[in-house]
């Protein structure tokens, strides 16, 4: 077996070298802390259920079958955890009713998009993701940031492949109509004029 690989660091866990979950958290701290900002949209949460994913990681790992990647089976852990968190707190985030947007409403949004510059451009996007329904910003999180297939969210999520497939193409229209109100003063700005 080829070592550092997931499933090598797995079995010396089962066996015994509690050192080796320092490697794993290592090499998914940032992911995992990732997918409860985005869901979540508060740091201390966040960084409370990354906690508690891993330690539940930890406390069932024995349980891990390999039927997917390890990632996968972390990621289901923290989403799970996150949507606990949620109910728990029982905060119901309010959000505006986004109207329809059409195709050459989304080219114009992507040709804007493009003339910004590459950190400007992902800062805005990572703000509009946080407006996003907790599911829909966590979704497009693992799809886009984590380049989870929408087989790998879906076993994550817990939905179907069509049902993300659905979630994926209705999130991204949300998304684009949040970016529009960053992107067209861009575009005003840049060229002068309006779209």
């Amino acid at each position: 077996m080829i070592k550092n690989t997931d499933q090598y660091l797995i079995d010396k866990i089962l066996d015994g070298d509690t050192k080796a979950f320092g490697e794993l958290v290592e090499r998914y701290q940032n992911f995992v802390y990732t997918i409860a900002i985005r869901i979540l949209k508060v740091t201390e949460e966040a960084e409370e259920v990354a906690q508690d994913s891993f330690i539940k990681a930890y406390d069932s790992l024995s349980s891990f079958r390999g039927d997917s990647k390890f990632s996968t089976w972390l990621y289901r852990i923290v989403y799970h955890k996150s949507l606990d968190m949620i109910k728990m707190n029982s905060r119901h985030t309010t959000y505006q009713i986004i109207e329809e947007i059409t195709d050459d409403a989304l080219d114009h949004i992507e040709n804007g998009l493009e003339c910004m510059l590459s950190e400007e451009r992902t800062s805005i996007i990572k703000k509009c993701i946080g407006l996003l329904p907790e599911d829909e910003a966590a979704i497009i999180s693992l799809y886009y940031f984590e380049e989870q297939s929408v087989k790998e969210i879906a076993k994550v999520t817990g939905l179907t492949a069509d049902n993300i497939k659905i979630k994926l193409y209705r999130s991204r229209k949300k998304l684009f109509s949040l970016l529009a109100g960053y992107i067209k003063p861009e575009i005003l700005n840049r060229n002068g004029k309006a779209i």
